[in-house]
């Protein structure tokens, strides 16, 4: 399987671009390749743009080849300039140390414990400025620089123009790449469609630096609903994250994605046999492929446990009549869904609305109830001013919210 790594990217539409497609092929024949992908530890979560190059490093696990992930504890201090119309805001040195410790356990979730994970800032911190301007320096023509397709989208005229640290960016990665080729026989970096040029500039120094030849693969970007590049920036972004967003709405995410992002989702981020997927394809369900699709990806970022019982959740949510036992109430609270504990005392719906976290304010509350949005136990609110009765308690215990049609929440009440 090891010699068909390539065909199997190509086949689920993984690969971008490919530099030296022919050589790649015959290194990766070889065993124990090294295959290299870095992550600047800019946030304390990863989210789903983060998805692709993880379960690729994972297929790339699966075929038998090494994996090293760089965290750039250092770089992130300068933040990625590439296609970003502005600078990135800049995060404290405690603050990165925390995000990579961070979203370390979540790579070694996804892709596996048996992974090498570096930090940047192991090699940066001891490197002189003498070395970085002589040394590396020399090996980067400012014209060429300055020409990259991402800084013709900065205007040099006003704040938002590049500055040296920037400007600098692409040589730290291009030296990351170095170091591993010379320290830890790494031949391949991956990256996003965006890190082209940065991989390139890489693979152009360990060619000036060793006389060798060293590779590179990007691939596809995922996009919002905007068609723009998911990023920690996106509103109602979806984490890796289970605190900031919980299994149950990841699951909900993937039901919830355009039509015509699915069976490409499904090639890319699934495990699924390539002729499994065309079978699904070709029965033309888009309903019954979401959910093989949700489950699929929310069994490998959280486990079949926790999918099983999210799956669960959702039979009971989406009910049209709420008939339900007390022991799968139970259950249900013990899933990871959105819920809280509210005291018995707290009877105003708008409050409760607050403590929900679906408004901030009563008037906001005052609105969504005002627009008919709010249902009790599948049973739509119209009045503003709602007190929640006994008969609103399932089993004197629990009551379900909904949010419109899709966002549910599980009430436990307190003495």
């Amino acid at each position: 399987m090891k010699n068909n790594i390539i065909k199997e990217l190509k086949n689920r539409n993984l690969i971008n671009q490919i530099s030296n497609e022919k050589q790649i092929i015959k290194e990766l024949k070889k065993n124990n390749t090294y295959i290299y992908c870095g992550f600047d530890p800019t946030y304390e979560s990863l989210h789903i743009g983060h998805l692709i190059p993880l379960i690729t490093l994972k297929r790339f696990k699966t075929f038998g080849h090494k994996i090293i992930i760089l965290i750039g504890n250092f770089t992130a201090m300068i933040g990625d300039p590439s296609f970003k119309k502005k600078k990135r805001k800049n995060n404290s040195i405690k603050n990165i140390n925390k995000f990579s410790n961070k979203i370390k356990k979540q790579i070694k979730k996804i892709i596996s414990n048996d992974i090498y994970i570096l930090k940047n800032n192991k090699w940066f911190n001891k490197m002189k400025l003498n070395f970085f301007l002589k040394d590396l320096g020399k090996n980067f023509i400012l014209n060429q620089m300055i020409n990259k397709e991402f800084l013709k989208k900065r205007n040099f005229k006003n704040k938002n123009g590049i500055n040296f640290s920037e400007l600098s960016y692409t040589i730290l990665q291009s030296y990351d790449f170095l170091y591993l080729f010379n320290n830890k026989k790494t031949k391949i970096q991956i990256g996003g469609s965006d890190q082209w040029g940065n991989i390139i500039s890489g693979i152009n120094l360990i060619k000036k630096k060793n006389k060798k030849e060293s590779y590179g693969i990007t691939l596809p970007l995922m996009v919002g609903k905007n068609g723009i590049k998911l990023s920690k920036t996106e509103s109602n972004n979806i984490w890796l994250d289970e605190k900031k967003t919980t299994p149950y709405e990841f699951y909900q995410f993937w039901l919830n994605i355009p039509d015509e992002h699915t069976y490409i989702y499904l090639k890319q981020l699934t495990f699924l046999n390539i002729k499994k997927i065309n079978y699904i394809i070709k029965n033309k369900n888009i309903n019954k492929a979401k959910k093989i699709l949700a489950e699929n990806i929310t069994k490998l970022i959280y486990g079949e446990k926790n999918t099983k019982n999210i799956i669960f959740a959702t039979n009971i949510f989406f009910k049209k009549k709420i008939k339900i036992k007390k022991i799968d109430l139970e259950k249900l609270y013990k899933t990871k869904i959105p819920k809280i504990n509210i005291s018995n005392k707290i009877k105003n719906l708008k409050n409760i609305l607050i403590l929900l976290k679906i408004t901030k304010t009563k008037s906001q509350s005052h609105n969504i109830i005002f627009n008919k949005s709010i249902t009790i136990n599948n049973k739509k609110i119209k009045n503003t001013n709602y007190e929640i009765e006994k008969k609103d308690k399932l089993f004197s215990k629990f009551t379900i919210i909904k949010k419109g049609k899709k966002n549910f929440y599980l009430i436990k009440w307190t003495n």
